[in-house]
Parts: structure tokens; C-alpha cells; sequence
């Protein structure tokens, strides 16, 4: 059974950093494609950031150059760095983590992160 467990979310001034975690157990974590998405109030869920087991990434482009995606395979991992956060960036982040293979996609229960202006 793969659960995924994200920390570090909070409140923050705009201008501010976060980072976020996201721990994974119960799968291949180092073949998996881990993800970030968020869901602000009242709007989709949308995809932040995506890493693959290959290192390759992509980012929504409301958040490219202020958020960093990176792994650490050794501590099955996925972090989330955020810098100059915006009070649109307010949403709960969620962790994704979508097995090799057959694309099997398992969510996180999320992490929420406030911004104030």
C-alpha cells in the first residue's frame, strides 16, 4: 500500500519561503514520476511541479523560477522548495506519486500553505 506523507506546510508573508515534504513508502519510489499539485479555494487542482526518476523537470508557469522540485532517492523524498510566495499561491498542496510502468497515480492528503499579504 503506498502512502504518501507531505509536511512543511504553514503560514507565510508574501515575499516568504516554504519548503515542502512529501515521504513515500510502499512503492519503487527511486522508478517513480513524483509530482506537486495544488488546489486553491474554489478553484482546480493544478499541477505545480513534476520530476521524473530521470531528474527531468516541469513546472506550471505561474510558479517557474520562484519553485524548485527536487528528490532524494536515499529517503524515498520529494521536496518542494518555494521562494517569493505570492498570496495566490495559497492553495493545499497535495504529493503525487505515479508508479513506472502502469501509471498508477496515488495522492498525499495534502499540506496547506497560507500566504498573507
Amino acid at each position: 500500500q503506498v502512502q504518501l506523507v507531505e509536511s512543511g506546510g504553514g503560514v507565510v508573508q508574501a515575499g516568504g519561503s516554504l519548503r515542502l515534504s512529501c515521504a513515500a513508502s510502499g512503492s519503487t519510489f527511486s522508478t517513480a514520476t513524483m509530482g506537486w499539485y495544488r488546489q486553491a479555494p474554489g478553484k482546480q487542482r493544478e499541477l505545480v511541479a513534476r520530476i521524473t526518476y530521470g531528474i527531468q523537470t516541469n513546472y506550471a508557469d505561474s510558479v517557474k523560477g520562484r519553485f524548485t522540485i527536487s528528490r532524494e532517492n536515499a529517503k524515498n523524498t520529494v521536496y518542494l522548495q518555494m521562494n517569493s510566495l505570492k498570496p495566490e499561491d495559497t492553495a493545499v498542496y497535495y504529493c503525487t506519486l505515479q508508479r513506472f510502468g502502469d501509471g498508477m497515480m496515488y495522492w498525499g492528503k495534502g499540506t496547506l500553505v497560507t500566504v498573507s499579504s
